[in-house]
């Protein structure tokens, strides 16, 4: 009687132990899956010590003391910051560009953020857009279209953690080009249908809602079609341009800080939100289990002998939520087709942040050819 009293101990035990390593998987796996718009790398808040005209004193983090230009976002605030131009061992003050939402004063808590715009194209750059309804599988999704002179068309996505606001950054550019830009958003995005189980899939699932914009490209008068995706919509990019029923006017294809390897990104967002380092492996096998992610699956999309268009890789080793090595891996193995602009200093979809002139020079001279 009392070996068996023993055992049942010990089942009890072991079925409560496999509970908890379930939920801490699940939760683990949440921040890859189900981020926040703020983004998914956060640098924590950071106070702002003082303001002026135009300049802002912000206590010394790694985040606020990053070179470049970047957003500064908080409760109802929204503000562009520039240049680091002074600072001490406890505060950094930087170039205060322009305060677009809100009121940013002594004491406000914010985070730095690669998105420096806030509003849609009209109110946030001045240039004439469309309101428009993508026709996706799940239902209506919410796009803007900001029309050109040309007839090759940029299909522009934001990655995980962002909505299309993210996008922004690079529309002025695009348009200065003469190129229409489609901006689009996809399943449980603000305003579009949520997915069936509410999680997101990494690109796995998302692609199909890209494809339902480049049909609706085409049907509304785009001869070609460049795919440009960040982080996860990168990934969807890739699928798209290979399996879209109108991947032939693909023309080229342009992925910041793509997304190759999904496990790395799980691993990171654990890593990034200061979690046990025993939760990795749990929340991997379950970001497996509740997507149906598989990585040969996900491999398929980012085999290099699948591409079939001049592609341009933006990307950094300072990047630590999607995996830097693929993206060499990647440029290495097809020279051929694939550019590799390498931006050191950069966090994640923060390319352009770090060196706008750089990075928009080199997206002019790839783009050209493929207008």
């Amino acid at each position: 009687m009392r070996l068996r009293n023993v055992a049942a101990v010990a089942a009890i035990a072991l079925v409560g132990a496999g509970t908890a390593a379930l939920a801490a998987g699940r939760y683990g796996s949440a921040f890859a899956l189900k981020p926040s718009v703020a983004g998914p790398a956060p640098g924590g808040l950071i106070r702002v010590r003082s303001i002026g005209r135009d300049q802002v004193v912000l206590d010394r983090t790694e985040a606020s003391a990053r070179p470049g230009v970047y957003g500064l976002t908080g409760i109802g605030v929204h503000a562009t910051v520039g240049r680091v131009v002074d600072g001490d061992a406890h505060t950094v003050t930087r170039r205060l560009l322009r305060v677009d939402k809100g009121a940013l004063g002594r004491d406000t808590f914010v985070r730095i953020t690669p998105q420096v715009y806030t509003g849609d194209p009209g109110s946030a750059l001045a240039l004439e857009y469309t309101e428009v309804q993508v026709t996706g599988e799940l239902g209506p999704l919410p796009a803007w279209f900001v029309p050109a002179t040309r007839t090759t068309w940029v299909i522009a996505v934001h990655g995980v953690g962002f909505t299309r606001e993210a996008t922004l950054n690079m529309v002025p550019t695009l348009h200065r080009l003469g190129l229409p830009v489609l901006v689009v958003s996809y399943r449980n995005d603000p305003g579009a249908p949520a997915s069936p189980d509410r999680l997101g899939h990494l690109g796995d699932t998302e692609w199909r809602d890209l494809d339902a914009a480049m049909r609706y490209a085409v049907d509304h008068g785009a001869g070609r079609i460049v795919l440009y995706g960040w982080s996860t919509g990168a990934t969807m990019a890739l699928r798209a341009s290979q399996q879209s029923p109108v991947r032939d006017r693909v023309a080229g294809l342009v992925l910041d800080s793509p997304v190759l390897d999904w496990r790395s990104t799980v691993k990171a967002a654990v890593t990034q939100h200061r979690l046990p380092a025993a939760l990795t492996p749990l929340a991997v096998r379950a970001a497996e289990g509740r997507t149906g992610l598989r990585a040969t699956h996900h491999a398929e999309a980012t085999d290099p002998g699948k591409l079939t268009v001049p592609t341009l890789l933006v990307h950094g080793p300072d990047d630590t939520f999607a995996s830097w090595d693929a993206t060499r891996e990647l440029a290495a193995r097809r020279p051929d087709v694939v550019s590799l602009h390498r931006v050191p200093d950069a966090p994640h979809t923060a390319m352009w942040n770090v060196d706008p002139h750089g990075y928009e020079e080199t997206l002019r001279r790839f783009l050209t050819p493929l207008m």
